[in-house]
């Protein structure tokens, strides 16, 4: 389908970002009742010590096995202890649809990676196969990550580049809802949402050092409708990066700083095929971050990014604050000159202001023989405290309406721009790659 540039721009509104306002907060009861209310099932009652140094991972199973074999259970976490867990699956497709999971007290990881079982090398928490499950609570999930970042290859060079656990992984999972608890200090990623649909995330804290290598704070992969809102979220890495297989995204009202910004990408790693599609970002503040709004992929790739949104944006001393890269590597060795590449297109920026680090406030990095097409730019305001800023182009097309700073005239303009129907972004047979 064929649209003017006003038209495309018309179009993309329909990605609208709603408030969600639907997740349902529990209260805690201390009494078990047969008919209405919630069946309270506490980790100490099954021998959880919660003394931050006695192994608790049995009793949160047998907790958790209890919890999902029975209607309208709440797993309870209580408050003010800590609870030393081992790496950990916990299976949800025998759990009942309206379980509630209380974290208020926390939960903390080994904090010894030569300890750390290798059949669970990637993860620390896994829920799986959960269906209309609620996480909430004011607790903690702590990965103790202090010892792994010190071991990794982008710290210690002469270390081997090796992949270590996420804190909190949901996989396979649909109608699941998180609210209100931390996560902090994770191995690696700190949260990931992997192969699951409808999940909702409301008012997550993610913290990790802003040095500290590869502690993504919420990350995305083959899942479709996910919304991320009222986050705060600040880590060494990506605060959300979004990769292969999802569709549907969207986030409102995301402070993210520490951290390399808001990420689709990276994609196309090792020629693969990536496909991103209908991403929204409605209301962030990004504060002293390497990156601010950043598409990525890998020269070799193949797929597209399309139908994305970033809008209502406000940066303070952020490097990169706009980018599409279609030359990334994060490699030791320099990357190999490939043809193929990601197509990306239907990328709209919208009302984003704030300050830079950067000279270049503007980068559309993108491929020769597979060029970024459909950028559109509205009202963009980016300033430098020391000094002039521009922006930098190479193969990519676009226009601007309203107010452009830095000018944006090295965008090829066309009269005609397309964009595809929603049936022609399905996403079907996609191999999970990402765990």
């Amino acid at each position: 389908m064929v649209y003017d540039n006003m038209g495309m721009l018309g179009k993309l509104e329909c990605l609208d970002m709603e408030e969600e306002n639907d997740v349902d907060v529990f209260e805690i009861p201390s009494w078990t009742s047969e008919r209405g209310s919630k069946v309270l099932v506490n980790v100490e009652s099954f021998g959880a010590v919660g003394d931050g140094v006695s192994d608790d991972t049995q009793a949160f199973l047998k907790a958790w096995d209890t919890a999902c074999s029975t209607p309208k259970s709440v797993l309870l976490v209580p408050p003010g202890r800590r609870y030393l867990l081992s790496a950990t699956k916990f299976q949800g497709e025998q759990c009942e649809s309206d379980m509630v999971i209380q974290i208020d007290g926390t939960l903390v990881a080994p904090d010894e990676p030569k300890k750390w079982d290798p059949k669970f090398s990637r993860i620390w928490l896994e829920f799986s196969q959960l269906k209309g499950v609620l996480f909430q609570g004011n607790g903690v999930i702590d990965g103790s990550g202090s010892k792994w970042w010190a071991a990794s290859c982008k710290k210690n060079k002469s270390n081997p580049c090796k992949g270590a656990p996420s804190a909190l992984t949901i996989d396979s999972s649909r109608a699941v809802k998180v609210k209100g608890i931390t996560i902090q200090n994770s191995q690696q990623m700190n949260f990931v949402i992997s192969r699951s649909d409808s999940v909702r995330i409301y008012g997550v804290q993610v913290t990790a050092p802003g040095d500290s290598p590869n502690t993504d704070g919420i990350h995305i992969t083959q899942s479709t409708n996910v919304v991320l809102q009222d986050c705060k979220i600040g880590t060494g890495d990506d605060c959300v990066s979004i990769v292969n297989g999802s569709s549907n995204i969207k986030m409102k009202r995301i402070y993210c700083g520490p951290g390399h910004g808001i990420s689709i990408g990276s994609l196309g790693k090792d020629n693969s095929t990536a496909l991103v599609s209908k991403v929204v970002l409605d209301t962030a503040y990004l504060r002293e971050t390497t990156n601010g709004l950043r598409i990525k992929t890998w020269q070799g790739g193949s797929g597209y990014v399309r139908g994305v949104r970033f809008q209502n944006v406000r940066m303070e001393d952020v490097s990169n604050p706009i980018i599409i890269d279609q030359f990334y590597c994060d490699s030791p060795t320099t990357c190999q000159n490939q043809t193929s590449a990601v197509n990306i297109t239907q990328i709209v920026f919208r009302n984003i202001s704030g300050t830079t680090k950067s000279e270049k406030a503007m980068k559309f990095a993108c491929s020769d023989t597979v060029p970024c097409s459909n950028i559109i730019l509205s009202n963009i305001n980016l300033e430098k405290k020391d000094g002039t800023v521009e922006t930098y182009c190479n193969s990519a097309q676009g226009i601007g309406y309203g107010t452009i700073h830095p000018s944006a005239d090295c965008l090829n303009s066309h009269d005609k721009i397309y964009l595809a129907d929603p049936a022609e972004t399905r996403i079907e047979d996609i191999v999970h790659t990402e765990l």
